[in-house]
């Protein structure tokens, strides 16, 4: 090769490398680099106000400090059937670059399960819980039913959200499993509005409502003796509620009890957050550290302590494990649990 070939060859090859880091992708990005140039997007599955809410933020103020390059946090939320609308926008139609990551209800990760829908729980990339929880059923004082016998024999005008939503897929069940006339009023956007409605008499109560959202958010009904705690949709019972009974020690046989635990066994991952499939792998594994990190930060714990939220923390690969196991289910069970969840 003569000596102005070898001249332009060198001068294509140089081009060529120019465009080639001009047009690198943004994964060839350090996860400092990355971060420092986005914020990290916490999507809320339902309305402002409420547990998921409440924990979403909590974790927006602490976890951005262990993330490498220290991004700022947006909270935002997306609710919408019990967040399957969170979920499907999760899935589908955010950027899987780790700029955004997930809370969303328990129930609504085994939803496909059960109903068509366009997105796959086993396939988010799971950062972690920060808690287990207890969901429950409660009344207003003055409702007729005050216990588990009288949700059996007497009506009770409950408030839901929305298929996939832990308020209707539980009171589904127990209206269906044990024949509890249970009249389900649905389409409340979330735990506020509910509450609002028992307060003002539109409804009697509700189920789904976590242990922890009673605790943190309307403290004054159990210091006042406002609801009634009327059974605890979980595997295992609450410390603090030792006399109310649990959903599963209450099923009549051993296949009642398989579909109760498997509508019920989420609460055990309470409130997951996730980013969705394909993230890159070494953003989500920073992103798993700095929540396992964020969990022992002692700023975080003080904020968790003044604000009542228990902090009893699952990680990631353990809520990615327990989907895969739930997704496993027999079909002939997970046909059963469907129809005692439909309306």
């Amino acid at each position: 090769m003569g000596f102005f070939a070898k001249l332009a060859h060198g001068a294509g090859a140089v081009a060529l490398s120019s465009a080639l880091l001009a047009n690198a992708p943004a994964a060839a990005q350090s996860v400092e680099e990355f971060y420092r140039s986005k914020p990290l997007t916490i999507i809320v599955g339902v309305t402002a106000g409420g547990g998921y809410d409440l924990i979403a933020r909590l974790l927006s103020r602490h976890i951005t400090r262990h993330i490498p390059g220290k991004p700022s946090a947006i909270v935002q939320n997306m609710p919408g059937s019990g967040s399957v609308v969170a979920a499907g926008h999760l899935y589908s139609v955010a950027p899987k670059d780790g700029s955004v990551i997930a809370t969303l209800a328990r129930i609504a990760m085994i939803e496909p399960l059960f109903t068509n829908q366009r997105f796959d729980s086993t396939k988010f990339y799971a950062i972690g819980s920060v808690s287990k929880d207890i969901s429950t059923c409660i009344s207003w004082k003055t409702s007729k039913v005050k216990n588990w016998d009288d949700l059996l024999t007497k009506e009770f005008v409950a408030s839901g959200q929305g298929t996939g939503a832990d308020p209707d897929a539980f009171a589904n069940m127990i209206k269906h499993l044990f024949g509890a006339p249970i009249k389900l009023v649905t389409g409340y956007p979330g735990t506020n509005e509910q509450a609002l409605s028992m307060e003002r008499g539109e409804t009697e109560g509700y189920c789904g409502v976590s242990y922890s959202t009673l605790k943190t958010r309307y403290t004054k009904w159990l210091s006042e003796g406002s609801i009634n705690i009327i059974v605890q949709n979980a595997i295992e019972k609450h410390p603090d509620l030792p006399n109310v009974p649990l959903i599963t020690d209450l099923a009549k046989d051993a296949e009642q009890k398989q579909i109760i635990r498997l509508i019920v066994a989420t609460q055990s991952m309470a409130r997951p957050f996730v980013a969705p499939p394909g993230i890159p792998p070494e953003r989500g594994a920073a992103l798993r550290e700095a929540f396992e990190r964020t969990m022992i930060d002692p700023e975080f714990l003080a904020e968790a302590d003044k604000l009542k939220v228990e902090i009893s923390p699952m990680s990631g690969p353990d809520v990615n494990a327990m989907l895969s196991e739930l997704y496993a289910t027999p079909k002939n069970a997970v046909q059963k649990a469907a129809k005692a969840m439909a309306p």
